[in-house]
């Protein structure tokens, strides 16, 4: 076991810490993730993950990866295999555990808690429950049921097991305080019935855990010794250490609570995931406009991005949002150093040189990473006939338009100056298709050439070798991103309508050809690019843009 830092300073290291040098535990420190696998993971699980894998790194402990699987109705293979595939992904690789394991124990606990008089069943409907808990300023009553005999209760709880009752028919409740101002001590339900079968154990059960109850129990058999949570189970750690405590546990494991992590214009709540999925209204749990862990991974996001951000936050003790500028700074800091720059077209507009040889093909050598040279260089076809982007063309330039119009010269990158004489236009819808232009041949990129100056370099493609690709361009998903939706949110009228603009007709260098699934590029002024892992093939290449270059982040808190 790792000895006391003195350095770490926040307040979960300070309660690690106290831990070790009293020697509250003779085992090693252990922290866990426990999921429920009724959907996929997002930003917000990530800072669990890290916050926990991270501090048993730093004490040489153990991460443990636990499916909270006690409610049959929800959940799925599907959840537990992207739940562990996202956490391998993050760069860790966990004990992995299912709470569903665990029925036996859940059981002879209820049972030793009746025996002890601390639990008893109770038939009150839920509405009436819910009555008799009482208010935040006034003291609940005590159920009709809570004073039957041991050996009823034990009965009863048997009858539950053995599938005699209906759901929602009777509960397994904590005898504790129905007058305590903790509500979630006043008589919590620890068991409730369900008829369905289980994903894992089938029909073995009948009767589930809540969370509550479960939890400790699971983290006692598990030897956790650090239950780390966010902030919304604070007011459940007095029924955490109930529980521990009614049933006699030894070292017994804390629980502690850090600050939940929202992100501005994310829509983190699993519930509002699932109607957007479910609804049909992204592109499944993978959509590159969801804050999932797939998500992002589709989206371009790197595993090294994500612990970055994490680690520039640091440890929260309350609810916090930060702006998801952050987060993408994060992602061009890493891409930056080692990503290879690539010159593609979004929305072509042909440039005809009209003085260039009709037959000539002229390979130009341009660098892979202006900020990298240990990456090198690569060769690009030059021609007479290229592909320019048609925002870089103005007809008319307005004040402060630099690149190219008629008459004006411009720099192609790595290659030549080139001025447009003649505008070409579709007769029948006046749209321009043909800038004819005329080049210099002096002015070749590296010449040495500094008889005049110009304005602007724009990015080409030769339209001789350029390759077809889709670009899919992302934006926030909602309209209004950081208002929450009411309840039955119209999500229809929500959705921002620009949150994915698809551009089919783009034109790439020939090298992008080769791309594969998940390789990253820098495209020349308009950001940073990955090949989508979904829908590319070999005669269908697509490109999602991980984000652009333009950075706002500018530090600081939030």
């Amino acid at each position: 076991m790792s000895t006391v830092n003195e350095n770490n300073t926040h307040f979960i290291h300070k309660v690690i810490e106290e831990d070790i040098r009293e020697q509250a535990y003779h085992r090693p420190i252990a922290t866990r993730f426990p999921p429920e696998p009724n959907g996929y993971l997002h930003i917000g699980s990530a800072f669990a993950i890290i916050t926990n894998a991270e501090l048993a790194r730093q004490y040489k402990g153990l991460f443990k990866l636990r499916m909270d699987d006690t409610n049959p109705l929800k959940e799925s293979m599907e959840y537990v295999h992207s739940i562990i595939d996202d956490i391998k992904w993050l760069g860790y690789d966990p004990e992995v555990h299912f709470g569903s394991d665990y029925g036996e124990h859940y059981y002879e606990a209820a049972i030793r808690l009746i025996r002890k008089g601390k639990a008893y069943v109770c038939d009150l409907p839920p509405d009436e429950m819910a009555r008799y808990r009482g208010t935040l300023t006034e003291p609940g009553m005590n159920s009709p049921y809570r004073d039957r005999s041991v050996d009823e209760n034990l009965a009863l709880l048997a009858g539950m097991r053995a599938g005699k009752d209906a759901a929602g028919s009777r509960v397994l409740r904590a005898k504790i305080d129905m007058a305590s101002p903790n509500m979630t001590l006043r008589d919590p339900v620890l068991y409730r019935i369900i008829h369905a079968p289980h994903y894992r154990t089938g029909e073995a059960w009948c009767i589930y855990p809540m969370y509550d109850f479960a939890h400790p129990i699971e983290d006692a058999l598990e030897g956790i010794t650090h239950s780390l949570c966010s902030i919304e189970f604070k007011e459940h750690r007095p029924l955490y250490e109930w529980v521990l405590n009614e049933l006699d546990i030894n070292e017994p494991p804390k629980q502690r609570e850090f600050g939940r992590l929202n992100i501005t214009g994310a829509v983190t709540s699993k519930r509002y995931l699932r109607e957007l999925v479910e609804g049909g209204y992204v592109d499944g749990w993978d959509d590159p406009r969801l804050p999932t862990l797939q998500g992002l991974r589709r989206r371009g996001f790197t595993s090294e991005s994500i612990r970055s951000f994490f680690r520039e936050i640091g440890m929260i003790r309350t609810s916090s949002t930060v702006d998801i500028a952050m987060l993408e700074h994060s992602i061009r800091q890493d891409l930056k150093p080692h990503t290879r720059s690539a010159m593609v077209i979004l929305d072509p507009v042909k440039v005809i040189i009209t003085n260039y040889p009709a037959d000539k093909t002229e390979w130009l050598t341009v660098e892979n990473n202006a900020e990298n040279e240990d990456m090198g260089t690569r060769e690009l076809p030059f021609t007479r006939e290229l592909w320019i982007e048609r925002e870089d063309f103005m007809e008319e330039p307005v004040r402060g338009f630099h690149r190219l119009s008629p008459g004006v010269e411009v720099r192609l990158k790595g290659a030549y100056f080139i001025r447009c004489e003649h505008v070409v236009r579709d007769v029948s819808s006046g749209e321009i298709t043909e800038l004819h232009c005329t080049y210099d041949p002096a002015t070749r990129s590296g010449s040495g050439f500094n008889a005049r100056k110009v304005k602007a370099t724009l990015h080409w493609v030769s339209a001789a070798h350029g390759v077809k690709v889709e670009t899919h361009l992302y934006d926030r998903l909602l309209r209004e991103p950081d208002t929450i939706p009411a309840e039955n949110a119209d999500w229809q009228n929500r959705i921002n309508p620009d949150s994915l603009i698809r551009l089919t007709g783009s034109i790439a260098e020939p090298s992008l050809g080769e791309a594969a699934i998940g390789d990253r590029f820098q495209f020349i002024r308009h950001g940073y690019f990955v090949v989508d892992s979904k829908y590319s093939t070999a005669k269908r290449l697509v490109f999602n843009r991980i984000v652009s270059l333009k950075d706002s982040w500018k530090g600081g808190k939030t």
